[in-house]
């Protein structure tokens, strides 16, 4: 059976993932989310939980945030990890700041989903044309609403973000290396 595990830094991203991934991933393709909670324990459990998975056809892709650490720091030591648990073929991906950020890269969707006129005018000033870079994305987005949750954002915000219009690469390069992981039949 072709599945897919999503090995994920905290339950937001499930969220939003949950709305996204009907779009990219095949109908014959079963997906999993196992949200941990956060990164230290993602990290901690990784090799463990890679190494007693059952299903040695599964695909997995790790998921976290950069926030403020070194992206390609951070990767490696995922991969490092994967290595360990002989599992070299997952896709890591980091998120850039936050997950928050492929939101901002949909300023547009977002302010139509909000009801905030301001977020969509505001979508094409310099500050968001690299959502990736925006230090703190989670209060750029309670900027627009104030009373903006994580969770619930990323559930509203899922089925509504695509690859063709997000200004985010770290969401582009995420929705490119899962279409080439799930086009690979095992």
């Amino acid at each position: 059976m072709n599945e897919v595990v999503f090995l994920l830094e905290e339950p937001s991203a499930q969220d939003l993932l949950e709305g996204l991934l009907p779009r990219l991933i095949p109908d014959h393709w079963s997906v999993r989310y196992i949200p941990f909670q956060g990164k230290q324990d993602l990290e901690k459990r990784l090799v463990r939980f890679l190494h007693a998975w059952r299903n040695r056809n599964a695909r997995f892709v790790v998921m976290r945030d950069q926030d403020s650490g070194d992206c390609r720091t951070i990767k490696s030591n995922l991969l490092a990890l994967c290595d360990q648990a002989r599992r070299p073929d997952a896709l890591i991906r980091v998120a850039c700041r936050e997950l928050e950020s492929w939101i901002l890269g949909d300023l547009d969707a977002f302010g139509r989903e909000f009801a905030c006129t301001q977020a969509t005018r505001r979508s094409s000033r310099a500050k968001f044309r690299n959502p990736d870079a925006i230090g703190s994305p989670v209060q750029e987005l309670r900027r627009f609403v104030p009373t903006y949750q994580k969770r619930e954002g990323a559930k509203r915000m899922g089925p509504l973000l695509c690859p063709d219009r997000n200004l985010s690469n770290s969401f582009r390069v995420f929705c490119q290396g899962l279409t080439r992981l799930v086009a690979e039949d095992r």
